[in-house]
């Protein structure tokens, strides 16, 4: 965990361009209370982890230094003998004079600098991202490319340590004669970087005790000596990390000191670095743990603070010309002029009713994604995966919609009259579904195999014709006709989840096109399952499914996305209705504490709300597929959108800029 460097946000990576101060000191100001709010933190914890520690009682940190006594494992052998010369052959190198900069641990206190307070509390993309996410917290970025480069640089630095120990070891002359009593290589710079680590994670108070207990330079001296005691070294920096770390991460330090004092007994160089490494791992733990606890406890004012903070940190950008707000005011003027003002979005936007019509509009697939300004640089995540979530939804509706025409085609066929079904193995094979979904039956069903993964596309022909095509050269499983009401609806549900769950297990990009574009095979198949429909019709279904799904151009596609924007702006104008008056922080509770199943989520059948009786089944059924997707969808959106207008109405759409960039004091002009 440690060997990555610096941590990142769980839901996006900070910026680390923005930890300066964005505007002028004021008297009492909200980022003042919040720096004395955190002062008043108790960090080392999380909220669960502060009962365990106040639990145990308090620990207390007692300095013991090293002592010159005991000789480690590392002082055992000062070998000078020819031999040991000539096995020293392999660490060979060029003179000391051409020695590069020594490398870098990969945990030091600039890498975790984003992790301090006053970085956290003057990030504006954190601070605006802590408004969405309850689960938003801090940890190692250990993703994608740069996260590759990380581990290299880790591992490059470990295994240049490992090489530098063992020639101590082994050729004590060639190593002094190479490094002497400098700092130019890895331990040294190691146990550096520990000590500044440690100095931001403990109190002032005991910040004395570390200039005692780890002095880099005097630890070193007695290195080059061959009396260094790395062992009662570990035994005083494992009761320095327990007394201030939560007493989870006990049982690591415990770890971490087993690992250094074995190596350092047995002259195992990489377990002696092994144990290093958890140690810079423990303290990476320690402040990403700090880290988070503060951005818990601080959560409630970093949120009522966000539209004052935001606004003085774009209104400092646009003054500094690093920002344009023309394109934003055009792209207003325009939509202003598109949309008409209707009597229902004036009486549940207000002063707002352009701006949500036309936020509604960009969420829909076939609206241009780079069509917004960027005013909303710090929701570009959030609005693809709003766009990805509508692009979901109205390609399940297509599924289901073009599954309730073929099953009512086909719906008292008796399907067990066609002849050359699949055998019983071709079905055994399940997709890596966790969720069971995919062999899913109504309650008539027999024990029936698992459906099987392959697409229909798979050559195997139970008439043994060449020239027999693939898909209509066998019969699928017949499924018993559901005569009743509830069957239907169960029949639904459970194909429903079933297509969920099969689009769960593709390999394709998960916001994108390509993801069913590539699962539209297998998309067919698992419905024609669901019917009684003869399988040569399974080609033409395929070729069916395929010409809507994603395809802007499709009547059906656009047909259903429509439905699905009056449905999404309906349940966005009740959204803003409710919450329109609420505070930065009643919002955050509201719109995240109660999250609804997403499109990407099972469908748990109709509501109870559902009238049978005043609308056809298939009605009933699709109201009821569709309405939690669009009340989850509905909310993030209101969220959103009543955030960014608190944010940019006066600056940009609805208010005068160039009078509050007249306002000398621009945090107090707003």
């Amino acid at each position: 965990m440690g060997d990555q460097g610096t941590g990142g946000i769980e839901s996006r990576g900070v910026e680390s361009n923005t930890t300066r101060r964005m505007s002028e000191p004021r008297p009492k100001s909200h980022d003042d209370q919040i720096q004395q709010q955190s002062t008043e933190t108790k960090a080392p914890s999380t909220e669960s982890e502060e009962q365990k520690y106040a639990q145990s009682g308090p620990r207390h940190l007692i300095p013991v230094h090293p002592s010159n006594a005991a000789n480690g494992g590392l002082s055992r052998n000062p070998s000078t003998s020819s031999s040991a010369s000539r096995d020293s052959r392999m660490f060979e190198h060029p003179q000391r004079s051409q020695i590069p900069k020594p490398l870098e641990p990969p945990v030091t206190k600039a890498t975790l600098s984003e992790l301090d307070v006053n970085k956290i509390i003057h990030n504006p993309k954190l601070r605006h991202d802590i408004n969405f996410d309850p689960d938003l917290h801090f940890r190692p970025n250990v993703d994608g490319e740069k996260g590759r480069r990380k581990q290299e640089k880790a591992n490059q630095f470990w295994n240049t340590l490992t090489e530098q120990l063992q020639l101590f070891v082994i050729n004590r002359d060639e190593f002094m004669n190479r490094f002497g009593q400098g700092e130019d290589w890895c331990l040294p710079q190691l146990l550096k970087s520990v000590k500044e680590i440690i100095q931001t994670l403990v109190p002032q108070r005991d910040r004395m005790y570390l200039d005692e207990g780890l002095n880099v330079e005097l630890i070193m001296q007695q290195f080059s000596k061959g009396i260094a005691d790395l062992e009662k070294l570990a035994s005083w920096l494992s009761g320095v990390l327990k007394s201030h770390c939560a007493p989870m991460r006990d049982e690591w330090v415990d770890e971490m000191y087993n690992q250094l004092t074995n190596g350092n007994k047995t002259n195992d160089m990489e377990e002696l670095v092994q144990g290093m490494r958890s140690l810079l791992s423990v303290l990476e733990a320690m402040k990403l743990d700090v880290a988070n606890h503060q951005i818990r406890c601080l959560r409630p004012i970093l949120i009522e603070d966000t539209v004052h903070f935001e606004q003085r940190f774009f209104l400092k950008k646009i003054r500094d010309r690093r920002m344009d707000p023309g394109p934003a005011q055009s792209w207003y003027l325009t939509v202003s002029q598109y949309y008409s003002r209707d009597p229902a979005s004036v009486q549940a936007f207000g002063e707002m009713g352009v701006f949500f019509e036309a936020l509604c509009k960009m969420v829909l697939p076939s609206t241009d994604p780079y069509s917004h300004p960027d005013t909303f640089m710090f929701d570009e995540e959030r609005m693809a995966k709003l766009r990805s979530d509508m692009l979901d939804a109205v390609n399940l509706e297509i599924c289901m919609r073009l599954y309730e025409g073929l099953e009512r085609k086909y719906r008292h066929c008796d399907s067990m009259s066609s002849v050359g079904a699949i055998p019983t193995p071709f079905l055994a094979t399940p997709f890596s579904d966790a969720s069971g979904f995919l062999s899913s039956r109504t309650d008539d069903e027999g024990s029936e195999g698992h459906f099987n993964s392959r697409p229909s596309s798979l050559v195997f022909s139970s008439a043994g014709s060449a020239h027999s095509s693939p898909r209509n050269s066998f019969i699928l499983p017949s499924q018993p006709t559901s005569t009743r009401l509830e069957d239907q609806q169960t029949k639904s549900k459970n194909l429903y989840n079933s297509l969920v769950a099969l689009l769960q297990t593709s390999t394709a990009s998960s916001r994108s096109v390509s993801r069913w574009k590539a699962m539209k095979d297998s998309l067919a198949l698992q419905i024609f399952r669901f019917t009684n429909a003869p399988a040569q019709e399974l080609l033409q279904f395929e070729d069916e499914l395929d010409s809507h799904l994603s395809e802007l151009s499709s009547p059906l596609f656009q047909q259903v996305e429509q439905y699905y924007h009056y449905h999404l702006l309906a349940e966005l104008r009740q959204r803003v209705k409710d919450f329109r008056g609420l505070t930065g922080a009643a919002l955050f509770s509201v719109a995240t504490g109660g999250r609804l199943h997403g499109p990407s989520r099972t469908w748990d059948g109709p509501r109870e709300n559902v009238s049978l009786e005043r609308t056809s089944l298939e009605n009933a059924i699709r109201e009821a597929r569709e309405e939690g997707g669009v009340e989850d969808m509905a909310t993030r959106l209101a969220h959103m959108g009543l955030l960014h207008w608190r944010v940019w109405s006066h600056l940009v759409y609805a208010g005068d800029l160039d009078t509050v960039m007249a306002v000398p004091d621009m945090s107090m002009a707003i």
